[in-house]
């Protein structure tokens, strides 16, 4: 089935058209997600919202851009969501356990985070790298994220974060400056 013939399919409710949505861009969502949350059950747990959201929305779909990057941007603004309040239920039980009002100790991130398309080989690195990109300002690590990642091409990334190109080579830019710093020590 085409994109636009899917895309009608869904605004009228098929269920076998939002399946192979599912099927089709299952491995994308998940990967992007995973790619800036770094855990895969809350990775699995927003690339569920995703689909829901796109299935809620569909109606609202302009069709002015691909699916695909409609779908990445979704997919971008529920991590950072789901991200964000996490920092603020962090940020919330620190202050509750200095009070005294709570007794559950504070969870941390786990310390290894292992991106299943990375090999063996690099998985090392590739770790090191993941945590100093979770350090980047937002706008940054998305579009790092996008383009190194997910193999974006600085447009498509443009589409994605809708912003220019300009933009995106100005985010990346700095994303590599940063990342060279934060990694210095590892590469002298």
């Amino acid at each position: 089935m085409d994109e636009q013939l899917l895309i009608q399919q869904l605004v009228l409710g098929n269920q076998l058209a939002f399946t192979q949505l599912v099927n089709d861009y299952q491995h994308l969502v998940y990967n992007t997600v995973l790619s800036v949350l770094q855990n895969r059950d809350e990775a699995e747990d927003v690339s569920q919202e995703v689909f829901i959201q796109v299935y809620q929305s569909i109606k609202g779909f302009k069709g002015e851009s691909k699916l695909s990057t409609w779908m990445y941007r979704i997919a971008i603004t529920k991590s950072l969501d789901w991200e964000r309040k996490k920092k603020r239920k962090k940020r919330f039980a620190i202050i509750e356990s200095l009070f005294g009002t709570n007794n559950e100790t504070v969870k941390h991130d786990p310390a290894e985070f292992h991106h299943p398309g990375v090999s063996m080989e690099n998985k090392e690195k590739a770790t090191l790298l993941f945590k100093a990109m979770a350090k980047l300002p937002e706008n940054q690590k998305v579009a790092f994220t996008l383009n190194k990642v997910e193999g974006l091409s600085y447009q498509d990334i443009a589409d994605v974060m809708q912003v220019t190109v300009a933009s995106v080579e100005a985010y990346l830019h700095r994303a590599k400056q940063n990342l060279r710093k934060e990694l210095s020590h590892i590469y002298q």
